[in-house]
């Protein structure tokens, strides 16, 4: 269900008057919103459009203190960001708890992204605990912050200028229930993992950013060249962004440059083949086999890197690092196949 701004001072669960307004817009100090575990039919579109990167940016929960179930000032509070698939994730997770959720301001990025750009961070949550008087709504001083979030928050500086103690939850929000009743994660908990059904749901919002340009790059490449090194072209864009997720823990390197490399030669054998079975002559076959092999598997390499950012597999650092040592690497292939290419071309027309 949405989460709706309706009004929550007619009484605190305590019996007390709540820290909230009774009206006015959502940015009035103090104002808690409320919401509930329920997904309904319109949550599911919005996370299917965001799956598809449609108004990437636009998929966002108000920012704030929100109320879920009927809480007590000693019920817990969990810190989300204001995506709604990580809100929306937390609060289902949490049916028939009774808790409040502080809403961070992370621009519509999840926790794990925002932690690392720094909006899912010490200034923000700090800020959120003052602008939404959370010392006046619960009698406790902890927040339960998502480990992934661990990256952007100082809990030395939370505690130190708040007074609240961050307490770093498990790293699934489906955890959440079991972890409450000891608030101690077991390892399994606090081990992230990247199955394949997490892997492939990324495969639409990469998808849709490069399939435009790939499809005009196919026509294009069909039309003045032949539909054979077309094919080729869309085959390493695919490879790219939909084997490259699939397969990605059994391509044998750990960069993730070198993993898109190994991909696209692979993909391209097929293309080497059937150019052996169509009657080409063995110096032909070999220029064609070596331009194959420089040229299109830096393409699925470049698309493969994008995945970096799509999995706590890596680290800002390491991504830093690898992006130095591969990009030069890369476009050198590219560049020295795109030039022998054109040299077999002239060739076979004769003008040399």
């Amino acid at each position: 269900m949405e989460p709706k701004s309706t009004p929550c001072c007619s009484s605190a669960p305590d019996g007390g008057a709540a820290p909230c307004s009774c009206s006015g817009p959502a940015t009035v100090p103090g104002e808690i919103r409320t919401t509930d575990s329920v997904i309904t039919s319109a949550n599911r579109l919005d996370h299917f459009l965001a799956r598809w990167g449609v108004n990437r940016m636009g998929h966002r929960v108000e920012p704030g203190l929100y109320r879920l179930g009927n809480p007590t000032p000693e019920s817990p509070v969990f810190a989300s960001a204001n995506y709604t698939l990580s809100f929306d994730a937390l609060r289902s997770a949490l049916t028939g708890v009774d808790a409040y959720i502080l809403v961070l301001d992370t621009k519509g990025i999840n926790v794990w992204c925002a932690a690392g750009k720094g909006t899912f961070g010490t200034e923000e949550l700090i800020r959120k605990i003052e602008a939404t008087r959370l010392s006046l709504v619960v009698t406790h001083r902890r927040i339960i912050v998502p480990q992934l979030g661990a990256p952007g928050i100082s809990w030395m500086e939370v505690l130190r200028r708040s007074g609240f103690r961050v307490e770093f939850g498990p790293v699934r929000a489906a955890d959440l229930p079991v972890y409450l009743d000891t608030h101690t994660a077991t390892p399994a908990m606090r081990t992230v993992q990247f199955p394949l059904r997490d892997r492939i749901v990324l495969i639409p919002v990469e998808l849709v950013q490069v399939i435009p340009w790939a499809v005009v790059a196919t026509l294009v490449v069909g039309f003045f060249i032949n539909w054979m090194t077309a094919a080729q072209v869309l085959t390493a864009v695919l490879a790219g962004t939909v084997l490259f997720p699939a397969l990605l823990p059994y391509i044998p390197t750990k960069d993730f440059t070198t993993k898109g490399l190994v991909l696209g030669a692979l993909v391209m054998l097929p293309f080497i083949w059937s150019g052996s079975t169509t009657g080409m002559s063995p110096s032909t076959l070999a220029g064609y086999a070596v331009t194959s092999l420089l040229v299109f598997p830096p393409v699925t390499a470049f698309l493969s890197l994008n995945f970096t950012g799509a999995t706590t597999f890596t680290s800002r650092t390491g991504v830093r690092k690898e992006i130095f040592t591969y990009m030069r690497v890369m476009a050198g292939m590219f560049g020295v196949g795109i030039v022998l290419a054109a040299a077999l071309f002239v060739i076979r027309l004769g003008v040399v």
